[in-house]
């Protein structure tokens, strides 16, 4: 893993296309932009082939789901595969509502993606292990996150990031876990997503490094998050938020690293 990649990103400024989630898109848009890429979204599936080709990454966000953005994802997935365009899936709640999980399940036998990221309920649901998730909580269930998450990324041929307290990123066979973070990403509900994004915005400017690309994106969003944390004196949810994406657009390389908890 080279943290020179966010300094790649900010020179390149890649375009995400974000198929988003209508609760968080706004976090996704900004955040992304802070960073130093360039988010674009779409509902529309006549445009799609034009938003793919323009795009460094694809970023495919199940979180309000529609037949018609079903339908959208499908042909925006193929369409990546086709033009080359690293594809990360966000599979929210997959674990709680089996209809997402069919959703999510035949779309990922429909085109290949290079990253999932998931919470451990999320995950675990993919790879077809017992986990009682809740709503798009991680919930709980036993099991070690490490071998669940080689498995998932073993069945579907691709990097797994499974989020949380300390994440974990394989791809099948490698292993790295990133304990940087803090609670405070648990109190906003669009943190997820836009680290879904985020790996997007590595992956467009290391597309083949992806399981580097998945390490940097998930260091540089829980490093920039602790930071923001280490100067509040109380938890305040809405103001982290804010302080967040202000931290994203100022972070740099040399403070990441001098932060940055991860092993391999």
């Amino acid at each position: 893993m080279t943290l020179q990649l966010l300094n790649t990103l900010r020179d390149q400024n890649p375009i995400v296309f974000n198929i988003a989630n209508f609760v968080t898109v706004q976090d996704v848009a900004n955040g992304l932009n802070a960073l130093g890429a360039s988010p674009i979204m779409s509902a529309e599936v006549q445009e799609a082939e034009s938003m793919v080709q323009i795009a460094g990454a694809v970023c495919i966000n199940m979180g309000t789901l529609t037949t018609q953005q079903v339908n959208q994802m499908a042909v925006v997935g193929k369409l990546a595969n086709q033009y080359h365009k690293p594809v990360v899936l966000d599979p929210v709640a997959v674990g709680a509502v089996p209809y997402r999980k069919q959703v999510a399940l035949d779309l990922l036998a429909k085109f290949s993606v290079d990253v999932i990221r998931g919470n451990a309920g999320e995950i675990t649901a993919l790879a077809d292990i017992d986990w009682q998730a809740k709503g798009i909580d991680a919930g709980a269930g036993q099991g070690d996150v490490v071998e669940i998450a080689k498995r998932c990324a073993q069945q579907f041929n691709c990097c797994v990031i499974l989020s949380g307290p300390t994440d974990v990123i394989t791809d099948g066979k490698r292993v790295a876990k990133v304990a940087n973070g803090t609670p405070l990403f648990q109190l906003h509900v669009g943190s997820g997503d836009l680290l879904s994004s985020i790996v997007a915005a590595f992956a467009a400017v290391s597309p083949t490094a992806i399981y580097d690309a998945a390490q940097v994106a998930c260091v540089v969003l829980a490093g920039a998050g602790e930071l923001v944390a280490s100067q509040m004196t109380a938890a305040r949810p809405a103001t982290f938020a804010i302080d967040l994406i202000d931290r994203l657009s100022l972070v740099s390389v040399q403070e990441i690293q001098a932060i940055a908890k991860l092993n391999k």
